[in-house]
This record gives C-alpha cells, sequence and structure tokens, in this order.
C-alpha cells in the first residue's frame, strides 16, 4: 500500500466583521433613538454639502438613508457648489447657536479653495460628532471616547471585539493622519498597550510590523502589508479605502493589506469592504445619540 501523508492545513485568520459589529451598534442606537423620541426627544444630525461632487452627494443620500434606519432626524443643508468660506462659516456658526441643533458635520470635499481644518475647527465642540475639531481631537489624550474621529473609534472597537487583552500588547500603526493614525495611536496608549506610530519616512517598516501584536494600516497606499510584515497570529487591522482599476478596466475597492496571503499569517483580519467603514458610519450614529444626550 502506497502512504500519502495527510494534507496540509492551511491557516486561516477570524474574520472581523464590520458589518455585523455595525449592526449591533445600530441596533442599540436605534433603541436609543426611538427612547428619546417618545419622551419627546428626537434625536436629530444636521449636516452641511458644499460641493458639486458627485461622491459626496451620494454619501450624502446614504447617511439619509442609515439615519432613518436608525430613528434619527437627517437635515441637508445644501449649499452651491461655488460657496466661499463665508458662506459655509456662517451656516457652521448658524447652527452652533440653534439649540435644537446638537449634531453637526460638514461633508468632504469642500470646494478647492476652502481650507477644511478652518471650516471644521468651528464646529461646537459639544456638537462635532465627527470628532474633527482640533479640541475634540486632543481631548483623546485624556482617554475620551465620544465625540472622538469616528473612524479611530471604529478601530478600538474592532480590535477590542476580538477579546484581545491590549495591556502590555505591542500595536503597530502604519499612518500617521490627524483623523486616524494619531488618535488610535493615543487610544492605544491609554489602553497602556506599547504603540509605535510609523510614517512614509519609517526606515525599515516591514521589522517594525513583524513585531506587532496589533498592526493597524491607515496610509491608503493598496497591498502595502503582505504576509512577510506580519507577525504570525497578529490581530490586524486595514483602514484603507483605495479604488484601482484591474486589468479588465473595473474599478475594485481595496484596501493597504494584501488580504488574501495576510489571511494566511493573522489570527484576526478586518476585511475591505466591509470592515471599517460600516463601523464608522455606526459610530457617527452612536456620537449623535450621545451628543443629543449632553445637549439634554
Amino acid at each position: 500500500m502506497v502512504w500519502y501523508p495527510p494534507p496540509m492545513m492551511t491557516h486561516q485568520a477570524t474574520l472581523i466583521d464590520g458589518k455585523a459589529l455595525a449592526g449591533t451598534i445600530r441596533e442599540r442606537v436605534r433603541e436609543a433613538a426611538e427612547a428619546h423620541r417618545r419622551a419627546g426627544r428626537p434625536v436629530r444630525l444636521d449636516a452641511i454639502l458644499a460641493s458639486d461632487d458627485s461622491g459626496a452627494a451620494i454619501y450624502a443620500r446614504n447617511q439619509a438613508s442609515v439615519c432613518e434606519a436608525v430613528g434619527i432626524e437627517y437635515v441637508l443643508h445644501e449649499l452651491p457648489g461655488g460657496s466661499k468660506y463665508d458662506d459655509i462659516a456662517g451656516r457652521v456658526l448658524l447652527l452652533n447657536t440653534d439649540d435644537e441643533v446638537h449634531a453637526i458635520m460638514v461633508h468632504l470635499p469642500l470646494p478647492a479653495e476652502i481650507d477644511t481644518e478652518r471650516i471644521q475647527s468651528l464646529i461646537d465642540v459639544s456638537k462635532d460628532v465627527e470628532g474633527v475639531n482640533p479640541a475634540n481631537i486632543g481631548r483623546v489624550v485624556y482617554g475620551r471616547r465620544s465625540l472622538v474621529p469616528c473612524t479611530a473609534l471604529a478601530v478600538m472597537e474592532m480590535i477590542e471585539s476580538t477579546g484581545i487583552a491590549l495591556r502590555g500588547t505591542r500595536c503597530v500603526i502604519v499612518g500617521a493622519s490627524n483623523i486616524v493614525g494619531k488618535p488610535v495611536a493615543v487610544l492605544l496608549m491609554k489602553a497602556e498597550a506599547t504603540v509605535i506610530s510609523t510614517n512614509k519616512y519609517t526606515k525599515d517598516l516591514a521589522s517594525l510590523a513583524r513585531t506587532a501584536d496589533v498592526l493597524v494600516s491607515a496610509a491608503g497606499v493598496p497591498g502595502l502589508i503582505t504576509a512577510d510584515m506580519v507577525k504570525p497570529g497578529a490581530v490586524v487591522v486595514d483602514v484603507g479605502i483605495n479604488r484601482i482599476t484591474m486589468p479588465d478596466g473595473t474599478r475594485r475597492t481595496v484596501g493597504d493589506v494584501a488580504f488574501d496571503e495576510v489571511a494566511g499569517v493573522a489570527g484576526h483580519l478586518s476585511p475591505v469592504p466591509g470592515g471599517v467603514g460600516p463601523m464608522t458610519v455606526a459610530m457617527l450614529m452612536r456620537n449623535t445619540v450621545q451628543s443629543m444626550e449632553r445637549s439634554r
């Protein structure tokens, strides 16, 4: 009889399902919003759209649908695509002073000549549900977990959903943007992890990444993180959302992580799409409810 060796067992990472996690959070938001509505305190989100960008308009419509699904009133303030700084700033300041408004966001992109950060800094910190006002970003240092950047909150929720004990773990953050990379790094520090923040000038990124128990990539570079850069069993969260053209001419959304090959090494891995994206929207909805509750 000829002996054949048993087939090789291939490892497959556990999926961090952003859609499922977001669904759970949205249900809690819906229950809270319904309770507030019955008490005569409806939850409301006011959004400003001042762009001719078709993507921004689609996002605004999708956001309206999400709000409707969870029982949040959505008021869209549409300004002409050629609006000037004073037009947009004036609308933000007007909403700041309206006691009926307790949640404000500004859809991006704004017209090219508008300083986005300057506009965001005008949003009342107590109504800034995207957490983009520099004051709210700064509050992350003190351990605040609401009204801070939604994507950073999404990343933390996804990491914690794996059950990993963050205290003492080594976390490597690839990308150091003000609304994702830096806030995530600080939130992980508050969890008493050892954190390494990297940027485009970091030398030997691969060696650093291989030491990470938790690896978060928010660089916006398709396929940047490959299997040889991942520690076996690591938690890997992919924040990258990149549109690429395939050989057949079709367009596809991919992350920073080479998903198929990294799935054979990582312990937990988030997909793109279906990972951080849905969770970011869920965090916005949760922030909106919390903003209303604080205002009351």
